[in-house]
């Protein structure tokens, strides 16, 4: 039951900070860079400013509304200076400063770098800003009271509850519950997991939390050393969660015994334990949570470690335009056009929201799977589990052992 719940709050919160993440930005979604393709709702005369910015305009963007930048993007001049200037001596080219300024402004300056790249010519991303104080803000404030809430509630919940006991008579004989194999994926994909937790952490909250107490030179130290692991340390995790999906996704299709084992809310408060398979409600619960959030890590992993080369969201945004959910929802028309480093930003937030989300839940295994079940942990220790354990949490596996072997399962073992 109390995995269901951090499962749920899990998702609530993810929920959460998404459409928090949606809803910060300008009505619309529109790029200040990008406004110029986006028309303003009323018609604004600009023939005395000569395309200028007026009065209306400023009003407009300070209140976070969209502004009509389309004589301005395209007022930028010659900037190859070739329109009749071949005579002139002397001449700066084709394009003065005003108009060089709006080039940059809006991506069409004539700009040669020595770096190539999707993002070599983006010289202004005025997004960066709000990244910066979401990532600052938001992220760490909710994302740090998602972890300490679920230690707490998990905390809370052992003084009350207590830790689960194995109700009848051990008998002894112990079961193999997992194979060497399949517990080394469990802990490649554990190991990993709380390794790229800790140095995300550090990365994330270091500046923050870390820098006052040991001071700028120490920090830089960690975080690189945080950096290299946690860039080196995914691909174990992403291999394990291969793993483990392959091993185990046979096992974690939902049935009918799943709803009685959630209408007794697993037998944790009383009541004694419901029927369950090689995995009940609950294990399916975590073992789902697992591969989809984790993919999605991946992914968002995968396009920050190869920057600029996967972009995710602003097609992502034009598939959910496309179904008008967004308007539905009140959020307007979400940005279809974004620059490379608005890609990157969009990419870090959800890598670090989903990964918080995934480390509350997560936590919540851990507790059971350790401190909170007696018995529990030898599943994943050994892989042998005492046969009365296994006939109280999950009888139904336990039947199926012995109608296979045609006696008492052959793993059974006397214990030490």
């Amino acid at each position: 039951m109390r995995d269901i719940r951090h499962f749920i709050l899990g998702c609530i919160v993810a929920a959460l900070a998404f459409i928090g993440l949606v809803s910060s930005l300008t009505p619309g979604m529109v790029n200040a860079q990008e406004a110029g393709s986006v028309a303003p709702q009323t018609e604004i005369d600009r023939s005395a400013t000569g395309g200028a910015p007026t009065l209306e305009d400023i009003m407009r963007r300070q209140q976070g509304l969209p502004v009509d930048n389309s004589e301005r993007a395209a007022n930028v001049g010659d900037p190859s200076g070739a329109a009749n200037l071949s005579d002139q001596l002397g001449t700066l080219g084709g394009a003065s400063d005003p108009d060089l300024w709006r080039g940059m402004r809006f991506n069409e300056a004539d700009v040669t770098t020595q770096v190539r790249g999707p993002a070599a010519e983006v010289l202004i991303q005025d997004r960066g800003m709000w990244w910066l104080q979401f990532r600052e803000g938001p992220l760490l404030t909710y994302g740090g009271y998602l972890l300490l809430g679920t230690i707490g509630l998990l905390a809370l919940f052992f003084l009350i509850r207590g830790r689960v006991k194995i109700d009848g008579e051990k008998t002894g004989r112990r079961i193999e519950r997992f194979k060497n194999f399949e517990r080394f994926g469990h802990w490649l994909l554990a190991g990993s997991f709380i390794v790229l937790g800790i140095t995300g952490l550090v990365s994330l909250m270091g500046r923050k939390f870390m820098i006052p107490v040991m001071g700028h030179e120490s920090y830089a130290l960690i975080a690189g050393a945080s950096k290299w692991v946690h860039n080196n340390v995914s691909w174990a995790f992403m291999l394990a969660l291969v793993m483990i999906f392959v091993m185990w996704v046979v096992h974690n299709f939902p049935d009918k015994t799943d709803l009685k084992w959630l209408a007794m809310g697993g037998g944790l408060f009383g009541g004694g334990h419901p029927p369950a398979k090689k995995f009940n409600a609950g294990q399916k619960l975590i073992f789902w949570s697992t591969i989809v959030l984790g993919a999605s890590i991946s992914v968002s992993g995968i396009s920050l470690l190869f920057p600029f080369e996967l972009p995710l969201f602003a097609k992502t945004f034009a598939i959910l335009n496309s179904t008008g959910l967004p308007e539905m929802f009140g959020f307007g028309i979400l940005q279809e056009t974004m620059t490379p480093h608005e890609e990157m930003q969009y990419a870090q937030l959800w890598h670090a929201i989903v990964s918080f989300v995934l480390m509350s839940i997560i936590l919540a295994h851990i507790y059971i799977g350790s401190l909170g079940m007696e018995g529990a942990y030898d599943a994943m220790g050994s892989g042998m589990v005492e046969e009365q354990w296994a006939k109280e949490h999950h009888s139904l596996w336990v039947e199926e052992v012995k109608e296979r072997e045609g006696k008492a399962p052959s793993g059974a073992t006397p214990a030490e």
